[in-house]
């Protein structure tokens, strides 16, 4: 089992930055994957960033060259720096890690945390 917890949310002008954190409850270093999802009202879940073991990362369109995903493995924590929020980034953002476990592929979910950024 693994515990999610974002924080760093808020409400933003548009054209600032925000900091999200994704504290897990396990070593990081032994999930396969985490990445930032986000849900805006009426609309679908979308990813946004991806960050692999190996370091690897992948951006949803809308956010390359604004958004960063980086991890720090010695607090098993996933950060998702944001600059140059625009109202369209309003969204409810979770955390998510994909863990294999005996060849089982998990998913598991933080509670989310609001980011408004106004116009």
């Amino acid at each position: 089992q693994v515990r999610l917890v974002e924080s760093g949310g808020g409400l933003v002008q548009t054209g600032g930055s925000l900091r999200l954190s994704c504290a897990a409850s396990i070593s990081i270093s032994s999930i396969n994957a985490m990445g930032w999802i986000r849900q805006a009202p009426g609309k679908q879940r979308e990813l946004v960033a991806r960050i692999t073991g190996g370091g690897a990362t992948n951006y949803a369109d809308s956010v390359k060259g604004r958004f960063t995903i980086s991890r720090d493995n010695d607090k098993n924590t996933v950060f998702l720096q944001m600059n140059s929020l625009k109202p369209e980034d309003t969204a409810v953002y979770y955390c998510n890690a994909d863990l294999i476990t005996s060849g089982v592929r998990n998913y598991y979910w933080g509670q989310g945390t609001q980011v408004t950024v106004s116009s």
